[in-house]
């Protein structure tokens, strides 16, 4: 398996199986996740082979967490 370190390629990441939010546009603005081993790998559905974030499950719940609650609402607008 390939060494996870934020800013892997996310082509490296061949396993990956990456998912979608079903509110992406046509324009494929949108952010996709995929389970790496024991962590969350997030990628942009622009740019399908350049830099992968990854996260562990509990930072990732931390930021769905955050996100549920309106506290990134300003930068998102």
């Amino acid at each position: 398996m390939v060494e996870l370190r934020n800013g892997i390629g996310a082509g490296a990441l061949q396993e990956a199986r990456w998912v979608k939010a079903r509110a992406s546009d046509a324009l494929n603005d949108c952010v996709e996740l995929a389970e790496v081993g024991e962590s969350i790998a997030v990628r942009n559905s622009r740019d399908p082979e350049g830099p992968a974030l990854i996260f562990t499950r509990s930072e990732l719940a931390a930021f769905v967490d955050g996100a549920s609650k309106g506290e990134f609402d300003a930068m998102t607008v």
